[in-house]
């Protein structure tokens, strides 16, 4: 996960809602759009996080797309390893009966890397994954969902860092 992962996502012509952390809302001009047309949290209030989980749920009952991280922030100490995933998107897709659809962004941590803010545009790529269907899915699936999830993202980052070192 990157600084990068929304505006790169955001570029392309696909219509989504994110759901992304409440500090975005104080960038000048940006943060008030961002604020209206997407979803914000304080990932440090508890009810912050269930209201955010039910304006979620709301969005998708509307028939809207959201792209939530499942990481719930940019917390891995070793990029492009991932965190644990939160449950929260899960849960979301499993009480909706809506599809997850993995999407990798391999290259986000080398074109925008920790301790440098040169940007390396020639390197942005988004992989849109085949959907994971959840129509038949309860909540005691929510584990191997994520499970799951992750291991096809990660097979995505795994393959692309060997395509890079080549």
């Amino acid at each position: 996960m990157s600084y990068l992962d929304i505006p790169i996502v955001g570029l392309t012509k696909l219509n989504f809602v994110f759901v992304g952390k409440n500090s975005m809302e104080s960038i000048p001009l940006f943060g008030y759009m961002y604020r209206k047309l997407h979803i914000t949290v304080d990932r440090s209030s508890l009810k912050s996080r269930y209201n955010t989980l039910l304006r979620t749920s709301d969005t998708v009952a509307a028939g809207r797309s959201v792209m939530m991280f499942p990481e719930g922030g940019i917390i891995t100490a070793n990029p492009p390893e991932m965190a644990p995933f939160k449950d929260g998107p899960f849960r979301v897709a499993i009480e909706k009966k809506v599809p997850i659809v993995p999407v990798t962004i391999p290259y986000n941590w080398i074109i925008l890397p920790d301790e440098d803010w040169l940007i390396n545009w020639r390197k942005a790529k988004i992989v849109y994954h085949q959907p994971i269907e959840t129509s038949h899915l309860t909540m005691d699936d929510l584990e191997n969902l994520k499970r799951q999830t992750f291991e096809i993202i990660e097979e995505e980052l795994k393959a692309s860092i060997s395509h890079a070192s080549r």
